[in-house]
């Protein structure tokens, strides 16, 4: 089931936490293959993986709840060396003979804790004073047999404990989290010290095997990729490019709501510089007579997801012996389809491509579902592709038709892409492309007076959004330098025939949302 770059890993059980990403992230930053999945594994497949060790997670449940999760008693005779954090900890205590408690004073936040028993564990950690994040409202009130504390705090007596025999431990706070800055340390003294693990993962050890299991599974059949331009499809199709060369038919569709000068820098770098099989359709007047007379932004985007769909089909037929479909679904889509929290309706398809396979009887291959995003970045580079594409900001499937609020017209869109390519001409120049998310125009369905040249003038309103965030769930706006805001502004209004006005978004989310359609 697993091949040999998954030899050293390491199985998280999820109970609910919403730091449970962040403890897989922490474990393949040290090099060490893992993967999450729900609490209820079942114990087959628990075996199926021989895990190196067992990360039970934290959750907002308490061990008293009805119904609240458990783990299957099995594990605890595996043999593996065993983290339980936050709740994981307290599930520990509770499965194997301690006793939980309600704390008398809940503990959220920073908290210092002593450390009574280094051990493995804390192993180099610094024994008084250690600042962590705890995130729990009951405590230990008896450890289990064979167990023995090995930290706490004013508000926790156990804060850490461990059965060294059995290599099973538990901490009370979060080690994952960056507030808990020696978090790594305890991490990787778990993995390295604890369970043995080698530090196998890296992203050249990856991309060698993706290309091996992509070629051993197409043989020598085709596939078919959709390529956006974006860094989840580029490194798609570069990956499978290395592994089948011109069995593979990349397919870029210009649905006419793209940036300005995206459509010849993708047929730039994937046709010419790597020498994909690309085939190029301009069907930007299909679209924009679709969306004619379209102001609402759930209409936007399914006319544009199912014309895609139409015209992505349309093109795909006329591929002969044609057997997948590559799609570019990393780890956080599969982790949310079977979370323990309960499973989205489907795992988020790449690039509007949901139904095709079984529309045109064609096999998925998914050859990055294993990778976060910042890994994409690192496969990326692995394979050679142009840090412009590598970090790219993101750009939404339905394009600059949902950065327009209003009709979706051509001359419309010539405005935006024009104050957009501004907006990132500056950004970058100044430094700060790199530091925030997301950043580019909006266009406004309003006109303001001001003066131009010393005449009275009635025209439209840019909005500027650029936000800091880490994977998108959160959002923060960015605060950039006056002097960057106000050369953006001033370029804009001298530039950009039609626009007067140019205001700064500072909503967080949430509540508001990265885009605003």
């Amino acid at each position: 089931m697993y091949d040999d770059l998954h030899q050293e890993r390491v199985l998280i059980l999820d109970f609910g936490s919403q730091y449970t990403q962040l403890i897989a992230r922490r474990v393949r930053e040290s090099h060490v293959y893992c993967e999450i999945h729900p609490c209820t594994m079942p114990m087959e497949a628990v075996k199926s993986f021989q895990p190196k060790g067992i990360i039970l997670s934290g959750g907002p449940s308490s061990v008293h709840d009805e119904g609240a999760p458990v783990a299957d008693l099995e594990i605890f005779s595996l043999g593996v060396p065993i983290l339980g954090i936050c709740y994981g900890m307290q599930l520990l205590a509770h499965q194997l003979g301690g006793a939980v408690e309600k704390a008398d004073r809940r503990e959220y936040g920073p908290a210092g804790v002593d450390i009574d028993l280094a051990g493995d564990l804390f192993y180099e950690i610094e024994t008084e004073g250690l600042r962590v994040w705890m995130s729990h409202g009951d405590r230990i009130l008896r450890l289990p047999p064979h167990f023995r504390i090995m930290a706490h705090s004013d508000n926790s007596p156990a804060a850490a404990m461990g059965d060294d025999e059995r290599k099973f431990y538990g901490v009370q706070f979060h080690p994952e989290v960056a507030h808990t800055p020696c978090g790594k340390d305890i991490l990787e003294n778990f993995l390295f010290r604890i369970c043995r693990c080698r530090p196998s993962w890296t992203m050249k050890s990856f991309v060698d095997s993706a290309i091996r299991s992509v070629r051993e599974k197409v043989g020598d059949d085709r596939v078919i990729c959709a390529l956006s331009g974006g860094v989840d499809s580029s490194v798609v199709a570069v990956l499978l490019h290395k592994a089948i060369g011109e069995r593979l038919h990349c397919i870029f569709v210009n649905n006419g709501l793209l940036r300005k000068g995206e459509a010849e820098t993708v047929q730039r770098v994937f046709r010419d510089h790597f020498e994909i099989n690309l085939i190029y359709i301009d069907a930007s007047a299909e679209f924009l007579e679709r969306l004619r007379g379209v102001a609402d932004p759930e209409r936007k985007r399914k006319i544009i997801g199912n014309l895609f769909i139409e015209v992505f089909e349309r093109e795909a037929r006329h591929i002969p012996h044609a057997r997948y479909l590559a799609q570019g679904t990393l780890y956080p889509d599969v982790i949310e389809s079977v979370s323990f929290k309960g499973p989205s309706a489907t795992i988020k398809t790449h690039h509007n491509v949901g139904g095709l396979p079984e529309r045109m009887d064609l096999e998925l291959i998914e050859p990055l579902r294993e990778l976060f995003k910042d890994e994409v970045r690192l496969a990326g580079r692995e394979l050679g592709l142009p840090e412009r594409i590598i970090m790219r900001h993101p750009f939404p499937g339905p394009g600059l038709a949902i950065r327009m609020i209003g009709d979706v017209t051509a001359p419309a869109l010539e405005v935006l892409r024009e104050a957009d390519a501004i907006i990132l001409e500056e950004i970058e120049a100044s430094g700060w492309y790199d530091h925030v998310w997301q950043s580019f125009a909006v266009l406004l369905p309003v006109r303001s007076v001001g003066v131009m040249g010393d005449e009275r003038t009635y025209e439209q309103v840019i909005a500027l959004r650029a936000v800091e965030s880490v994977d998108a769930m959160t959002a923060d706006w960015a605060r950039l330098p006056y002097e960057v805001l106000a050369r953006i502004s001033n370029r804009i209004i001298n530039e950009v025939q039609g626009v007067n006005r140019v205001v700064y978004d500072i909503s967080s989310k949430p509540p508001s949302t990265i885009e605003w359609e």
